[in-house]
């Protein structure tokens, strides 16, 4: 029953339907990528929510997501859905690896996910993929390692194609991209309870105004306005959207206390924490 999660635990890889995930979770349809990348292989046409935006996939299309998303399924089950979870040590051999984990099809600056076109289809993803990796998986683990990485390598490539405006990296470049998303999957981990850049800075091994300067030449943007911002969009949504009150906000997005997190909300959103609930009828 837990085979899938016992090989994503031990190798960092796993291919499994997204039925078989629902089942397996007690039925429930959300989950979170956690420190996983995804490649969701949408054959049928799917309803998909990440980080609360609506998308719908027609099927012939694969879905690039990178980490720490939070994701739920609409009209999946019983699909023949595939989904693809890899770890980066899984992944990332050199820089070329470490250049398409980093690129815009996992952190799409302009959205949640990346959509492209992929050449498979259900008979696709049974044969070439599913069957294909388990007769290596059956012969040896490091064949089948290296088949696994050549399979999302081509799959990969395939959406690099449609990646706007490409242009190679230098190594300076490609150094500062890595370490800023590796920032910001740290920060929506930690955001709760670390709110100073120099926590994010120590857990990267950089000194705060190194990140700073990396963050500003990805984004325009210091290392604490995006802390700032990343608690500001969360601390949005919990208000608009939860059943929390004020005060339990608070307490759950880690300030002292519900005057803190009201002159936060005062000081970023210009509107009391009240003065941004959704009303409704």
């Amino acid at each position: 029953m837990y085979t899938i999660t016992n090989q994503l635990e031990k190798i960092g890889f796993s291919i499994t339907l997204v039925s078989d995930i629902i089942k397996r979770n007690n039925y429930s349809n959300k989950f979170n990528t956690s420190n996983f990348y995804n490649i969701y292989l949408v054959s049928e046409d799917l309803e998909l929510t990440v980080g609360q935006i609506n998308y719908n996939i027609k099927g012939g299309n694969a879905v690039f997501i990178g980490p720490q998303k939070d994701v739920e399924f609409g009209d999946a089950y019983r699909k023949e859905i595939y989904v693809i979870a890899f770890s980066s040590d899984f992944y990332d051999r050199s820089s070329k690896d470490s250049l398409f984990l980093n690129s815009q099809v996992f952190y799409n600056f302009q959205s949640e996910i990346f959509i492209a076109p992929y050449f498979g289809n259900t008979d696709y993803n049974k044969i070439i993929l599913v069957e294909r990796l388990s007769k290596f998986k059956d012969k040896d683990e490091s064949l089948y390692i290296s088949a696994v990485h050549n399979a999302i390598e081509a799959l990969i490539l395939d959406a690099y194609l449609h990646v706007e405006e490409h242009h190679s990296e230098n190594d300076e470049r490609l150094m500062f991209v890595s370490n800023v998303n590796r920032f910001k999957i740290l920060l929506q981990r930690d955001f709760k309870t670390a709110k100073k850049v120099s926590y994010y800075a120590d857990e990267l091994r950089l000194s705060a105004r190194r990140l700073t300067e990396m963050t500003e030449y990805v984004y325009g943007k210091s290392a604490k306005q995006i802390i700032i911002d990343k608690i500001k969009l969360e601390c949005e949504k919990a208000i608009k959207y939860s059943d929390m009150t004020i005060s339990e906000i608070s307490y759950d997005m880690g300030f002292s206390d519900e005057g803190n997190f009201s002159n936060f909300i005062k000081k970023h959103t210009g509107k009391k924490p009240s003065e941004l609930r959704v009303v409704t009828i």
